[in-house]
Formats: structure tokens, sequence, C-alpha cells
């Protein structure tokens, strides 16, 4: 179900249905003197679900009529977009389900059904098949898209405006790429509002079909390997979402597992910020210095990550 028109207007209408579920978050110098650059950290790894999915969730579902939430919700995600649509859902007294992916982590799946939703598991083509749909057999809900609804994208910019009214002297953003309703959202509110800034989607090598496809200028299908990057990464890009990076968007990078797991343990030690995989890639390419110098605002998407594989990151494997 896709509403009408992404703008600055649209961002601004959803600030204060925002605010009613989430936080605004603080933005942090990362704690090292020798960086390739002036690094700073949006830390949406601090709502109260552990990530900035909330936002948008809020934003589409206080969009519905009554007889729509009266059906309850329905979302396919690994995790993230699924607890977001859970609080929002407790919250307004709706059922909600989840359809993710078989690989998805137990602490979010565990967290989905804290919050009162429902999960079904299904295989990763299967689950993807869902985005496409817009629906699955035997579930009467309404459907929310988790990145490809302009009433979700309105929801995630509200992090755009708040990151130039702390940070309004910024050079370059890098928003983690998964379907592209982050960088959307918050690219839309920065272009509105400084169009001179430098932003760039940033994805993991083991999944970064943007990269592909922005290369090619046209939607590419990558192999797409799971790992502990769970919250971003898919086979491909849905070509209204790469028209809209073309647009808006400056380029894109990667970041290794390696680089990745580098800037996790990195943000643990030094700013005592506990990221998970998705979460880690922005400041993985700012140290990198790919994205250049001057002052680099990454956003720290989520926190969601399963302890275990935690402990073994901080360990170093």
């Amino acid at each position: 179900m896709k509403a009408t028109g992404l703008g600055i207007e649209a961002i601004r209408r959803a600030q204060p249905v925002v605010a009613q579920a989430a936080i605004r978050t603080p933005i942090v110098r990362l704690n090292v003197l020798d960086a390739p650059a002036d690094i700073y950290l949006k830390l949406e790894n601090l709502q109260p679900i552990g990530s900035f999915k909330i936002r948008g969730a809020a934003n589409a579902m206080n969009a519905m009529s009554k007889t729509e939430l009266a059906k309850g919700v329905m979302v396919a995600s690994a995790g993230n977009m699924a607890q977001g649509a859970a609080w929002n859902a407790r919250r307004l007294g709706i059922p909600c389900t989840v359809i993710a992916p078989d690989y998805a982590p137990d602490t979010k799946v565990q967290a989905i059904e804290r919050l009162g939703g429902r999960v079904i598991k299904v295989p990763f083509d299967r689950w993807w098949q869902t985005f496409s749909d817009r629906s699955y057999p035997g579930v009467d809900a309404v459907f929310i898209h988790s990145f490809d609804d302009d009433r979700v994208m309105a929801g995630n910019g509200t992090i755009g405006l708040e990151l130039l009214e702390d940070l309004p002297e910024v050079d370059t953003v890098l928003i983690p790429w998964g379907g592209g309703g982050l960088a959307g959202g918050i690219a839309t509110a920065l272009r509105a509002l400084k169009p001179g800034v430098r932003i760039y989607a940033v994805e993991a090598e083991t999944g970064a079909p943007l990269a592909a496809s922005m290369k090619a200028g046209s939607p590419q299908v990558v192999d797409y390997q799971p790992s502990f990057v769970d919250g971003i990464g898919s086979k491909t890009v849905f070509p209204n979402m790469l028209m809209m990076a073309q647009e808006l968007l400056d380029g894109s990078f990667t970041a290794s597992l390696e680089e990745i797991a580098a800037a996790l343990r990195l943000m643990a030690e030094r700013n005592r910020v506990i990221a998970e995989g998705a979460g880690a890639v922005a400041l993985a390419v700012a140290l990198s210095g790919k994205a250049g110098t001057g002052r680099i605002a990454c956003i720290v998407s989520g926190g969601n990550i399963d302890l275990p594989k935690l402990t073994k990151i901080l360990d170093g494997h």
C-alpha cells in the first residue's frame, strides 16, 4: 500500500507524529583522534526498539483509518521493522503479523513476540516475494511496506531534520541501505534543506545490490550471503527505489565484514555504543576514507544484535 507524495512538508508533518512513539536521538562525536575525518554518530540504536524503524511504522500507522487499523497490520521484516510495527500495534491495541526470513536473529524474533507480534518464518525467496506481493496467503491484515512506502520514508526523514538542527555544518551523510526507505527519507529532507551536502548509501559487500545497480544503471541481482549484518542486504533493488537513489544520492560505498566488525568494536570501545552489523556499516566506510574528509555523519541505524554474536565480534572473531 503506497501513499502519495514524499517531500519536505510530508516529513515536517511526520515529526510530531513520530515524537509520540520515538525519541529524538543524540548525535555524538566519535572518540577517535586519528580518524580520517571529523566523524559523528547519529544514535538510532537508542530508540525504544533499538532501531530507527519505530519512526516509519508510527507515521504509516497514524495515517490509517479506524477500519484499516481494526484488521491489524502485517510487515515483511528481518526484525527491526517488525519491532517497529509491533511496538506501535501494541500502543494502539491492534494485532501485528510478521513475515520473517528463516535466518532472522533470535534476539529480534523474541523481541517481536514480547511486544505481542506473531512471527511466521519463511525461506529467503518467499520472504522477499512478500515485498512485491504486499500480502501473504492466509493473513488478512493491512500490509505496511518496510521501505517502499512514502509514509514510512517520511517518518524516517525526521532523522534528517534532527541531523541538520544538531549538526548544521555537516558535509557528508552515510546511510545504511537495505531497501532504501531510510536513505530515501533522510536524503529527501537533506536535499530540501541543505542541497550541497554529500549523501551516500552504504552496504556490506556480502549483500550490495545498490552498488551493482548504480554502476550498471539498472536493477541487478547479486549473490546475497547472510552474515551478522542482517539488518540490511538483499539480492536486488526495486526499480523505483533505484530511481530515487539516482536522483537523491551522490553514490554508494561498500564495506567488508572485517571492516564492519572493526567499526562495531571501535564504537563499543571508544563511545560505549552497541550497534548491530547494519548500524556499523556507515562508520566502517567513514573510517576507510572512501567518503573523504570534513564532517561526516554516520547513521547508526540500530543496535539489535544477538549477544553471542556480539561477544564473538568483540573478542575479535
